[in-house]
């Protein structure tokens, strides 16, 4: 293996009781603790990645979704890479979908335009053969995808921190996009 080429700072954000922490702890450990504890501020994670025998250092932010810890998020976006947006698919946590915009502008304004994925997690506890919970709250992937698109995220991701779906592909993605920017 080679010396650490790049380290990107990632930052996930979104409402509490998403998922966050535990999308984090699927992709860097592989494992899911069902105890939740809300994060209290930020939580900092490293991690490497290995693309093409060129290891990668990520810097994950996980920050608390509380509206009472927004007064700290400018100061944890700054010199971030990337950052995931994550809502969750539960049906009792409708409203985390409605405030994916309020995520992105704050990303926006404190970043710029750095790449930015969209997270719908809990896909476990949604049926599968439901095209949306209500008539407001579509959950059907072409529904999602059409709204990254139109608010110029990169890709949208189902992801289970419970069972692993998603997750990894999805932080990859992300990785691999900010691995070649910085290597034109």
């Amino acid at each position: 293996m080679s010396e650490r080429a790049f380290s990107f700072k990632i930052v996930i954000v979104g409402d509490a009781a998403v998922g966050k922490t535990s999308l984090i702890k699927r992709y860097t450990t592989n494992s899911f603790e069902k105890d939740y504890i809300s994060t209290l501020g930020m939580q900092f994670s490293k991690f490497e990645e290995d693309l093409d025998g060129e290891i990668v250092e990520l810097l994950l932010w996980d920050l608390a979704g509380q509206e009472s810890f927004s007064i700290l998020r400018d100061k944890f976006y700054k010199g971030s890479s990337g950052a995931i947006i994550v809502f969750s698919l539960a049906p009792e946590q409708i409203d985390t979908y409605h405030h994916i915009d309020k995520w992105r502008s704050n990303i926006k304004e404190a970043c710029g335009n750095i790449p930015v994925i969209l997270f719908g997690n809990k896909a476990d506890l949604v049926d599968q053969n439901a095209l949306a919970i209500s008539s407001d709250y579509a959950t059907s992937d072409v529904h999602v995808q059409k709204f990254a698109q139109e608010n110029n995220l990169m890709e949208y991701y189902k992801t289970s921190a419970l069972s692993g779906q998603g997750v990894k592909e999805g932080f990859q993605r992300l990785v691999l996009k900010l691995y070649r920017q910085a290597t034109i």
